[in-house]
């Protein structure tokens, strides 16, 4: 309140109670979806529709963003072949380099597209690129993302075929 201001401090807390109470309505309109239902390609509908702006393209984990034909290609950049990736192989584990900006969603979904087999469950790890010297010159690697896959108990993806 300034001091020219006709108003009283009533109307003022009126107002910012009106405000608070569309807030929390906005909030429990636009709830989004969990990363299960996201997975699943069964996601919950809201009451309110969304804005054109936000308009999700349906079975898609990302917002909305339309992705190339070959999907699956673009988010699986490479298997990992590594001494602890085989040895990861025998609890039914895979590494794959993915997609610096790929989420468990999208991994999930481009292995079962690229193998045929739905994951169990996937965890990610964000591998920050080692600094390199040559004499008083610093670089840098780039930051990469590792992928690890658990498949169902039986189920198994043919990974080491060119080796």
């Amino acid at each position: 309140m300034s001091l020219f201001s006709n108003k009283s401090k009533t109307e003022e807390k009126g107002k910012k109670t009106v405000k608070a109470k569309a807030k929390a309505e906005v909030k429990t309109a636009d709830k989004k979806p969990s990363m299960k239902d996201l997975y699943d390609g069964e996601a919950k509908v809201s009451a309110v529709a969304p804005k054109e702006s936000e308009a999700k393209v349906e079975g898609q984990a990302n917002g909305g963003i339309k992705k190339p034909a070959g999907f699956s290609a673009h988010i699986l950049v490479k298997p990992l072949v590594t001494e602890k990736g085989s040895i990861l192989g025998a609890e039914n584990k895979y590494l794959f380099m993915v997609e610096i900006n790929a989420n468990k969603i999208d991994v999930a979904k481009a292995v079962e597209a690229a193998y045929g087999v739905k994951p169990v469950k996937v965890n990610i790890i964000n591998v920050e690129g080692k600094t390199k010297r040559r004499g008083k010159i610093v670089g840098k690697r780039k930051d990469w993302k590792k992928a690890i896959v658990t498949l169902p108990e039986g189920k198994a993806i043919q990974v080491y075929e060119g080796i």
